[in-house]
C-alpha cells in the first residue's frame, strides 16, 4: 500500500510519528512536508497530498493540522477528493465505508497519537460499502464538482 502524508507545523510531530509507524509496517509513505515546526500554511500540504491521490499515485492520503478542519477543507477543493476529518472510531469507519473518503484528516490538538493510530487502522481495515444508498450518495458528491 502506498500512502501520501502531509501536515502543517501543528501536525508535524504527528506526521513524523505516523510516517515512522507506517513504514515500520512496510507501507510506502510519501512525505509531502512540512519538515519542521516553523509556521507554515496547511493548504500547501493539503494540495500536494490531494494531487497525488487524484493522480492515482497513492492508495489514499493523510493530512494533519491542529484540528484537521482547515487542511481537510483545503484538500476538498481538489476535484475528486473526499477528505474526512476523523476523530473517533466511528468516524474512521464511516469515512471509508459510507463516504469512500480517499483522504483522512486528523487534528493534533484533538486526539492523542495513540488514538490517531487506532483510527488510522480502522480506516485502513474498512472496506468501501457497495450498498446502493452509499454509492449513490458518493456519486452525488462527485456530481457537485461539475
Amino acid at each position: 500500500m502506498k500512502i501520501s502524508i502531509g501536515s502543517d507545523h501543528a501536525g508535524f510531530e504527528y506526521k513524523e510519528l505516523l510516517r515512522e509507524y507506517l513504514t515500520g509496517k512496510k507501507y510506502t509513505v510519501i512525505d509531502e512536508g512540512t519538515y519542521s515546526t516553523e509556521p507554515t500554511d496547511y493548504p500547501d500540504y493539503a494540495a500536494k497530498v490531494a494531487h497525488r491521490v487524484v493522480g492515482n499515485e497513492v492508495d489514499f492520503g493523510i493530512v494533519i493540522c491542529g484540528t484537521g478542519l482547515g487542511i481537510s477543507i483545503a484538500a476538498n477543493k481538489v476535484k475528486g477528493i473526499r477528505a474526512a476529518v476523523v476523530s473517533t472510531a466511528f468516524t474512521a469507519e464511516s469515512a471509508k465505508n459510507h463516504n469512500h473518503a480517499n483522504i483522512i484528516a486528523f487534528g493534533s490538538r484533538v486526539n492523542t497519537i495513540e488514538e490517531v493510530k487506532e483510527y488510522l487502522e480502522i480506516y485502513m481495515n474498512t472496506k468501501e460499502s457497495d450498498a446502493l444508498r452509499h454509492v449513490n450518495r458518493v456519486k452525488k458528491i462527485h456530481d457537485l464538482e461539475g
